[in-house]
């Protein structure tokens, strides 16, 4: 059997070079360094994950600032005018009647008619400011009038919602100031769909980008007051994915919520590292570029051998489309590759034994 040898040969040549069937995937760092690569190898530092922090988004000031004023009387709104001591004026429908059937409705152009003070333009004027004129009219016809004004139904100032939000109606805004926390909180959060992270508040045409864990969060009076017109949106949290890969005890993708997810977190849902086929100094988080050509990708690389490893991983925050990758061990490798070998020296040894049979009858 003089073929054997050249068998053997074959064999120990196909070991020399078995990173190229070694089946899955591993990361070429000399290849990421190249500078054809368009890729950027960066380390994960404590240096990094201090930068992370402090570049998170703050609440904008223009948002905190913002301070509402008196209630300004719109189209739409219905006006409970009480004159003291004149029923006719007060309640022309008759006392038995609800308080809105006797309510004085704001037409669309903002004016409204009451008896002996004709038409008057109340859209933009504050409670205040209308009381004190209708008192002046009617003091041409009614002695030292006492004219009270309340709004019984409000019709005009509204803000919106729109996403994954469970009851997505419009809300009104009375005299009573309304927060962003309250108008979340009576339309109520679909949870397990929502990206609390990415909630936006649009006003006069800019929009401003929100994080609700953030909002609740934050310390001190904190309040963003809501102004007519407001749009808020919450977006799905659908197109929110991290897939984590290779080496690990459960390879999968998983939407989450916050901005906050950290590769620990990651790692944590997908089972953690394979104490097996692992190799704790290859776990990557490999992060694209929508121009590639211009702006390179990214990809962080973490020694999870290091004791201080946890706590960077801990303060590492992955983001939506990232790649986590954990290479495999040598001796993982070195198993896949003689996984392969096996079954094919036996083929080769078979088919050796039959043509020395044919050769040697």
């Amino acid at each position: 059997m003089k073929t054997l040898p050249a068998v053997a040969t074959l064999l120990f040549a196909l070991v020399l070079n078995g990173c190229a069937i070694v089946p899955g995937q591993r990361m070429d760092e000399g290849a990421l360094q190249r500078e054809d690569s368009h890729v950027k190898l960066v380390q994960i530092t404590p240096e990094l994950v201090e930068n992370g922090q402090a570049q998170a988004d703050a609440i904008p000031q223009e948002l905190l600032s913002y301070q509402p004023e008196d209630y300004r009387i719109g189209s739409g709104d219905t006006l409970y005018i009480t004159v003291w001591d004149h029923p006719e004026l007060t309640s022309p429908a008759g006392s038995q009647q609800q308080t809105v059937a006797n309510g004085r409705l704001v037409r669309p152009d903002g004016t409204l008619f009451y008896p002996y003070a004709g038409t008057i333009k109340a859209a933009g004027l504050t409670i205040e400011e209308l009381r004190q004129l209708l008192t002046k009219k009617l003091g041409s016809f009614v002695r030292q009038p006492q004219v009270d004004v309340s709004v019984v139904g409000y019709g005009s100032h509204r803000i919106t919602l729109e996403g994954a939000f469970l009851h997505a109606d419009a809300q009104v805004i009375n005299a009573v100031p309304l927060t962003l926390s309250q108008a979340i909180g009576a339309a109520g959060i679909d949870t397990q769909q929502a990206d609390l992270s990415g909630l936006t508040l649009t006003r006069d045409g800019k929009t401003y980008k929100l994080d609700l864990t953030q909002l609740n969060q934050a310390e001190g009076n904190q309040s963003i007051y809501l102004k007519p017109g407001d749009k808020v949106f919450l977006p799905y949290n659908d197109n929110k994915e991290v897939y984590v890969m290779g080496e690990v005890m459960r390879p999968q993708a998983f939407t989450f919520k916050t901005a906050d997810m950290t590769l620990t977190q990651a790692l944590g849902r997908a089972g953690g590292l394979s104490q097996v086929t692992a190799s704790g100094n290859s776990v990557y988080v490999i992060r694209g570029s929508q121009k590639l050509s211009q702006t390179p990708a990214e990809v962080f690389h973490l020694n999870a051998r290091s004791p201080a490893a946890f706590a960077l991983a801990d303060n590492f925050k992955v983001e939506p489309g990232d790649v986590v990758f954990v290479g495999a061990s040598g001796i993982t490798k070195w198993n896949r590759v003689l996984s392969q070998l096996l079954p094919l020296s036996g083929l080769i040894y078979q088919t050796t034994l039959s043509v020395d049979k044919v050769n040697n009858p």
